[in-house]
């Protein structure tokens, strides 16, 4: 049995844990970032249970990944996402067994401008001594209460997952991803490492210690990596992390080489096993899918050929946002019949099917 690394870490996030611990030896999940919140052609004003993937094949994805991207600036994320909808869409999501998982494309605390606005050492000015600390703690209280808030309503029917109305709903909490580029404000070329893990470690223990959250699972997750030195070269500590995970949209893109994906997701797999972690592919797709058998002849092979680097958790394909940018299928696209088949693969795990295994 494996463990989180918060020693006072809730029962449904320890519940979680271990039933994707159980699973990943022969099962994988799907996921898509906000797949509940919109698809190609299809903005909703209002909730709705709904997403591309299910008008495609009937099922709904495991993984649901958010984003906090401007929380307390506005009331919708970069995305255009609702955060009133998000609370009630992570609750439904969590009662009826998936999984939430949020990333955090923070905009620039030192310049206002977006996650993508780099040239400036942000970390080094957020973290303590930093002219920009006590703006970086305001963030993450405005955080800390939107997940503190999160809840399963009381008068709905539990889950058949094994997990209380009356616990915090867990998070895989992702922050700081794809350090190892350079195109986000905490990116390699704008902190050193010693600073990244600073910044990691502090935000962690603040979140724990300071704000009493013990429902989240920390997510680590590079962008494409050379060897496992370069994966390790800023991780910041068994005692923060629980998932080693990998964003890599270039492998599966049009010049991309699956057995490259194969072999960093065999390094991450071989690292969590030695670690006592889980891992997952954390960010992944083709824009567009412009291969009508990329599903069967390009993921899957990249996911299931080799029998270690199958053993992941889950796969998070990217948000369907329009015609020109998306990651998952969608009623009328080339790829769905491909997606099709690709879903009828027992390796794959949707939501009706997870939230029916229980711990064994």
């Amino acid at each position: 049995m494996i463990y989180l690394s918060d020693p006072e870490a809730s029962n449904s996030a320890q519940t979680l844990y271990q039933r994707l611990a159980m699973i990943c030896d022969s099962r994988t999940l799907i996921g898509q970032q906000d797949a509940l919140a919109y698809g190609v052609g299809k903005r909703t004003a209002t909730y709705a249970w709904r997403s591309d993937m299910s008008d495609v094949c009937g099922k709904f994805p495991t993984v649901f990944g958010w984003d906090f991207g401007h929380l307390g600036l506005d009331g919708r994320n970069l995305d255009g996402v609702d955060f009133g909808y998000m609370k009630l869409w992570m609750s439904e999501v969590h009662r009826r067994g998936g999984i939430n998982t949020v990333s955090w494309h923070m905009r620039n605390p030192l310049t206002g401008g977006d996650a993508w606005d780099t040239g400036l050492r942000v970390v080094q000015e957020i973290l303590p001594g930093g002219s920009k600390h006590a703006r970086y703690l305001s963030r993450l209280d405005r955080m800390a209460g939107f997940i503190d808030n999160l809840a399963t309503p009381s008068d709905l029917v539990p889950s058949r997952a094994g997990f209380s109305v009356h616990e915090k709903i867990p998070l895989i909490f992702r922050p700081f991803h794809e350090h190892t580029g350079s195109w986000f404000w905490w990116g390699q070329k704008w902190c050193s490492k010693e600073e990244f893990i600073q910044l990691w470690r502090f935000t962690v223990h603040y979140l724990r210690n300071e704000k009493g959250l013990h429902q989240l699972i920390y997510a680590y997750s590079p962008d494409r990596f050379k060897d496992k030195s370069h994966y390790l070269e800023r991780y910041p500590g068994h005692d923060v992390v629980d998932v080693l995970g990998l964003d890599d949209y270039h492998d599966l893109g049009k010049n991309g080489k699956t057995a490259a994906l194969v072999q960093r997701l065999r390094t991450i797999v071989e690292l969590a096993g030695e670690y006592g972690k889980l891992a997952a592919l954390t960010e992944t797709g083709y824009e567009s899918i412009p291969e009508a058998n990329w599903w069967t002849e390009r993921l899957s092979p990249a996911l299931f050929q080799d029998p270690l680097a199958a053993k992941i958790a889950w796969v998070l394909l990217w948000r369907n946002d329009r015609k020109t940018h998306h990651y998952g299928p969608y009623p009328g696209h080339l790829s769905s019949p491909d997606f099709i088949a690709f879903s009828k693969d027992e390796r794959i795990t949707f939501l009706e099917d997870f939230a029916q295994i229980e711990l064994s």
